[in-house]
């Protein structure tokens, strides 16, 4: 495969010569594309000795159709990977800046992209920073993170260029999906669902799906076969196997149900009704009177009853759900992670800002089996990365708890 690797300028850029090398030996083509100030820190000589091709240093390099290079790579490469990535590339790139050919071929490529941040700690703890790093991970952006120890500015702290043999593993797994999701059979639930009263009105909640949609594209982007069922939302799903549309916590109730034994994940991250209508009138109801009484039903709990099955039959997949609450954040959502037999409660406190429904953000808190965690506030794709990073680790014990026992 075919890997733009860009090159920025910090002192990092030296390890950047052995990401070349060590994806090579790994069978896959690269070709460097350095920044003006990349070249401050390493030759470009050095590069092409390695990758056997020509650097990439010019956005303007004169030649027949110089100017349109970028495009004719972008189509071309199958990952662009930035290592290392200072915080002006950062900022570039989340902000739509093409000023040189490296952000230019942000903005033109359709390849996956994976970027290996390396700077000051204090700058990578900088609010605009962090900004920048949840603006591209919502768009699908993977990252290795930095490393802890002595910088070359002298700090000590987390900003460290990660190294090599991470970088490419990175690579490696973005490529060509290797780990615990991979092939596995995933089913995530998104967005609200809406409870008819009558032909115009209905009951329902401000879930906008961004989450649930945030951990469908994650999962999919670690090579598993996703299916999606969402309630009603204006926006976009992402690509999955399957996508399944409903409208009431019944045809949800029935689409999950109905899947839920063929799968290794399910994760219920749609903002099911607790109540519906009992009685759903035919034609609109008058506004005749001063006040009107609703009698609502409750609604069946379809995580609690894919936890009531597991228990019973011994087998199942990983469940996973959601606690939107206002008080008690971390009680409430544990008790219902043992009540209904899951594996994980994501908790948030839907009252805090930036952490409630139809919002881009979430701060979330992790209940699973090793505890509880609590997680700072940030954009749901990177908090969806979070949540199927703990998946895979339960599946990988489960994994090697299997094959001990056999």
């Amino acid at each position: 495969m075919l890997i733009a690797l860009g090159v920025t300028g910090g002192i990092g850029a030296y390890k950047a010569v052995e990401v070349a090398r060590r994806l090579q030996t790994h069978g896959h083509e690269v070709v460097a594309v350095m920044t003006a100030n990349a070249l401050r820190f390493v030759g470009p000589v050095t590069f092409e000795a390695i990758t056997r091709r020509a650097v990439i240093t010019d956005q303007f390099s004169p030649g027949a159709n110089a100017d349109i290079e970028h495009i004719a790579l972008a189509s071309t490469i199958d990952l662009l990977l930035i290592a290392p990535a200072t915080a002006n590339i950062l900022g570039k790139l989340a902000n739509g800046i093409a000023d040189d050919f490296l952000s230019t071929l942000y903005l033109a490529t359709r390849a996956p992209v994976l970027v290996a941040p390396a700077m000051n700690t204090l700058m990578f703890a900088h609010d605009a920073v962090r900004s920048n790093l949840d603006r591209l991970a919502a768009r699908g952006v993977r990252f290795v993170e930095p490393g802890e120890g002595y910088l070359a500015c002298g700090w000590i702290g987390k900003g460290r260029l990660a190294e090599p043999d991470e970088i490419v593993a990175a690579a490696e797994a973005m490529l060509t999906p290797s780990g615990p999701l991979s092939r596995r059979r995933v089913l995530v639930t998104a967005g609200p669902t809406q409870e008819d009263l009558d032909p115009v009105r209905y009951v329902g909640n401000r879930s906008s799906g961004r989450m649930g949609f945030a951990l469908a594209s994650e999962a999919g982007r670690r090579g598993a076969d996703v299916t999606l069922v969402v309630g009603p939302t204006t926006l976009e799903p992402p690509p999955v196997r399957e996508l399944v549309r409903v409208r009431s916590a019944a045809e949800m109730h029935d689409a999950v149900v109905g899947r839920a034994s063929d799968m290794d994940v399910v994760v219920m991250a749609a903002a099911v009704a607790d109540y519906a209508p009992v009685v759903h009138a035919s034609e609109k109801l008058p506004k005749d009177a001063e006040s009107l009484t609703l009698v609502l039903k409750k609604t069946p709990d379809i995580l609690a009853e894919l936890g009531r099955r597991r228990v019973s039959s011994g087998l199942g997949p990983v469940l996973v759900g959601f606690a939107a609450e206002t008080d008690h954040l971390v009680s409430r959502a544990a008790a219902k992670r043992e009540a209904k037999h899951v594996d994980f409660i994501i908790a948030n406190d839907v009252s805090q800002p930036g952490a409630g429904f139809d919002s881009v953000t979430n701060q979330v808190t992790i209940i699973g089996p090793n505890g509880v965690e609590a997680l700072p506030l940030q954009s749901k794709a990177r908090v969806a990365m979070a949540i199927l990073d703990r998946v895979e680790s339960l599946l990988a014990s489960w994994t090697a708890t299997s094959s001990s026992n056999t």
